[in-house]
């Protein structure tokens, strides 16, 4: 007869999951007081949201256990705790642009906020392991939440915009699970330290070892080509654009942003394993794609007459760059990976804001209410809008003394000092490129005269809580420069940790 197994509470070490429990908690606890209160004002659970997500953040900074928790499945380490925070934090502002003056359609339902928290939690699990399984299930808990938060917009083309993102996603999800099954016949492990632990053994990527190596290969192409549709790299690219237009700024913002850190965090545990194996075939691989990413997306954005589309293409292209630290691989690569995806947050999020700021009530079902033509002369119509929206403009250009520079520049002397000449080159001719289509918008806005009837279009969507917090980002891209240092030696303290 077998023995029973005795597992005590105490060694589960439940500390690891408390923080995304209390989104998941969260969640369902606007659903539950949707029930009984149908007649709530929906900015209700937009405030139960935003008060959530603060006490997941004090949860999750005030956890100091083991890193390892259910059944060694957790892994809350350095790298875990300033990804999450990042998630959180982004969460929380793009939280109150759901506090808008017109009420558009996916914010008169609780569903959308419980649905929010639930994507929030599925990111925190997918940056607090290592363990492929536990990955999965937090890719598809925000996954699946996504496609309906957008579907929930109830246009036709956000619908369609879901369903695009819905068939690449499940594309995605089987890439991984095809991946993650070829690993585990090679290694005997879904936990990426145990992966790692075999695969760089001597010999066992060697080509005289070509049964071994042609299966690890084959497993990474199926594990990159689902981060890459996570991170947007190319070729998997193609759904950003169509998705972002098909969604509202404030959710293109979120989706340019946050899910992206979860993906970061999962391609530096996943990528780490291969580029310290110096396996040539890979590492060529992961570098022809980033630098691909890089340029491919931001030439095609230099056509764009759309902003959001523009936007879109931006992302793609700054998601490159922040990858182009992971191929690098060292220490202050790491930190810049961080420190620049930080600074984009704030800029993206100031611009992406801003166009849901000048969100109008009137549009066609496939007309865009971004066309550059529609800012034309608003520094006439409304100088210290168009101000602040230049401002952002010229802080994604990267352009001194606003917020991106200082991440490029770190970015760029980190592959430097690492001799990646030709990729701080590339990064750079980039940067260059990106002036011009994050500029034209500029020049609309203030060299141009004002369409008719374009007074009535601007600022229709703004409320107080909106405002402000676009103005604390404004301020925070303004004296970037002051935050470098503080953020570098919090990055560094939490990288440090992990082993990184």
């Amino acid at each position: 007869m077998l023995e029973p197994i005795n597992i005590s509470l105490e060694s589960l070490n439940l500390g690891t999951i408390a923080p995304m429990s209390i989104a998941i908690i969260g969640g369902l606890a606007i659903l539950l007081t949707d029930i009984f209160n149908k007649n709530k004002h929906k900015s209700l659970y937009a405030i139960l949201v935003a008060l959530f997500l603060i006490f997941d953040l004090f949860t999750l900074l005030a956890f100091s256990g083991d890193e390892r928790g259910l059944f060694d499945m957790m892994l809350v380490d350095g790298i875990s705790v300033l990804s999450q925070c990042i998630i959180i934090i982004g969460s929380i502002l793009f939280i109150f642009l759901s506090l808008s003056k017109l009420r558009f359609q996916e914010l008169r339902y609780a569903e959308y906020f419980a649905l929010y928290l639930f994507v929030v939690a599925g990111f925190q699990f997918m940056v607090s392991t290592d363990s492929l399984i536990l990955i999965f299930v937090g890719l598809e808990t925000s996954s699946l939440a996504l496609y309906t938060m957008i579907a929930m917009h109830n246009r036709m083309v956000s619908i369609e915009a879901a369903v695009k993102y819905f068939t690449m996603g499940a594309l995605a999800a089987g890439f991984f699970v095809f991946g993650s099954m070829i690993f585990y016949a090679i290694t005997g492990s879904l936990e990426l330290a145990q992966i790692a632990q075999v695969v760089t053994q001597d010999g066992f990527l060697s080509h005289e070892n070509f049964a071994n190596y042609v299966l690890v290969l084959v497993g990474f192409v199926f594990m990159f080509a689902a981060l890459g549709f996570k991170l947007s790299l190319f070729p998997y690219h193609t759904w950003v654009p169509d998705v972002y237009q098909g969604s509202t700024s404030a959710m293109a913002g979120f989706l340019a942003i946050v899910p992206k850190m979860a993906g970061f965090v999962v391609a530096l545990r996943f990528f780490e394993i291969f580029i310290h194996a110096n396996d040539i075939i890979i590492q060529t691989m992961l570098y022809v794609t980033v630098v691909l990413t890089i340029t491919i997306p931001n030439l095609i954005a230099l056509q764009q007459k759309d902003i959001k589309r523009m936007l879109a293409y931006s992302s793609i292209s700054n998601a490159g760059m922040a990858m182009a630290a992971i191929i690098i691989g060292t220490h202050q690569a790491t930190n810049s990976l961080f420190l620049y995806w930080i600074l984009f947050a704030i800029t993206n999020f100031g611009a992406f804001g801003m166009l849901w700021l000048n969100r109008g009530k009137e549009y066609d079902d496939y007309s865009s209410p971004y066309e550059f033509k529609k800012f034309s002369g608003l520094v006439k119509i409304s100088p210290f809008t168009a101000s602040i929206f230049a401002l952002f403009l010229f802080a994604l250009t990267g352009l001194p003394p606003f917020a991106l520079f200082w991440g490029k520049m770190y970015l760029v002397s980190s592959a430097v000092n690492a001799g990646h000449i030709a990729l701080a080159v590339i990064i750079v001719l980039n940067s260059a490129i990106a002036a011009y289509y994050y500029l034209r918008p500029v020049s609309y806005m203030f060299l141009k005269d004002p369409e008719e009837g374009s007074k009535e279009r601007f600022m229709q969507n703004a409320s107080t809580p909106m405002k402000s917090v676009v103005g604390g980002i404004v301020f925070l891209a303004v004296i970037s420069v002051l935050l470098v240092d503080p953020l570098l030696n919090i990055i560094s303290t939490y990288v440090a940790n992990s082993g990184f």
